[in-house]
């Protein structure tokens, strides 16, 4: 085995925002990129296109430097759609050229649109080919690898979900009655227009509702619709917020909400359902693998605004329901997507990758 051996991952900055940076900060904080003896290198930050160019141009020197020199043993990548995809299986390339074994994890919610009609037939071919030559192709749902499986036939997939951990910040703020949460990206595939519609509908039954809303992305356009729908008093809006930050507005929520119209596997959903927040989503990605309706949560359809406000109703005006649903979201949590159970999938995902001899 080449226990021995460094391995390299490489993702977004993870001290950024989004998905990958809050998973990759997650194996970095459990000690699992060091007992794998992994080299993380950031490919991409946030920035002004100078700085994005010169991340990825250092990410690839390095990723060079490391397959000449040391061969690494197994060479990972966090992928999104589009740039991320194209800096991703640029990676990829190189390390096969060393004979590395690769493994390729898809985050990205619009994967599917990117891969079927944003690209061109070079584009698809090359998209197919990063997959199938991978060692081993991530998927965060059955949903996505079947997606997956479909459009790269070859391609060995292995499904994966996020995770997330217990009890790592803590907030002495309370729950409050009649505070909506959203925490994501704000713009049109995250639903955000509908659940403003959906607030209005509400607030004349529901005087004391409040939706927070926690995130960067079309923050001008959503304030103009809110006090266009008469809400403007009724919404915060936060911008992105920290991780303390987020442990308090956790807190402070009696409902999470993310009416989306595409996901992969939302951490920021799976964070409300580790913190014990009943939840109100869309059938949409691998989201149906984890909230059964009225189980551990409510399922709206995406778009629908009505069915959103009266999702959001019901747990609003009954305690027995909401209590209900956080309790079995904890217990959800805790045996399929706890930090243990997860990282146990993915340590053997490395060792099995790691006895591949090199040649």
């Amino acid at each position: 085995m080449n226990k021995g051996k460094i391995s390299l991952m490489l993702g977004t900055d993870s001290a950024g925002r989004g998905g990958i940076a809050s998973v990759v900060t997650l194996l970095d904080e459990e000690g699992f990129l060091d007992q794998q003896n992994i080299r993380y290198i950031t490919s991409h930050r946030e920035g002004t296109p100078f700085k994005k160019f010169t991340t990825a141009l250092f990410a690839t020197v390095q990723v060079l430097w490391y397959c000449s020199l040391t061969r690494p043993a197994v060479v990972y990548v966090h992928s999104a759609s589009g740039a991320s995809f194209i800096r991703k299986s640029i990676f990829l390339a190189i390390a096969r050229l060393f004979h590395c074994q690769t493994v390729f994890h898809l985050h990205g919610a619009e994967f599917h649109r990117f891969a079927e009609t944003e690209s061109g037939p070079l584009l698809r071919w090359w998209i197919r080919r990063t997959l199938e030559r991978s060692s081993k192709v991530i998927a965060l749902s059955e949903s996505w690898a079947t997606f997956l499986s479909a459009y790269a036939p070859e391609a060995t997939i292995q499904v994966i979900p996020n995770s997330v951990r217990f009890g790592t910040q803590s907030s002495t703020r309370r729950e409050e009655a009649g505070r909506i949460l959203f925490l994501g990206h704000v713009g049109v595939r995250k639903g955000i227009f509908e659940l403003l519609e959906a607030l209005s509908l509400l607030k004349d039954s529901l005087p004391n509702i409040r939706l927070a809303i926690c995130g960067d992305g079309q923050l001008d356009s959503a304030r103009k619709r809110a006090d266009e729908l008469g809400i403007g008093s009724n919404v915060e809006f936060h911008g992105w917020i920290n991780p303390d930050q987020r442990a308090e507005e956790l807190a402070r929520a009696s409902i999470f909400t993310l009416p989306s119209y595409d996901e992969g596997l939302p951490m920021a959903m799976l964070e409300a359902m580790a913190a014990g927040k009943a939840i109100v989503v869309t059938p949409v990605g691998g989201i149906p693998e984890v909230i059964k309706d009225r189980e551990n949560g409510l399922l709206v359809p995406p778009g629908d605004a009505h069915a959103l406000a009266q999702a959001l109703r019901e747990i609003l005006e009954d305690s027995s329901l909401r209590k209900m649903l956080a309790e079995n979201a904890v217990r959800t949590v805790e045996a399929r997507f706890s930090a243990p159970v997860v990282l146990t999938q993915l340590s053997r995902v490395y060792e099995s990758l790691k006895s591949v001899p090199q040649s």
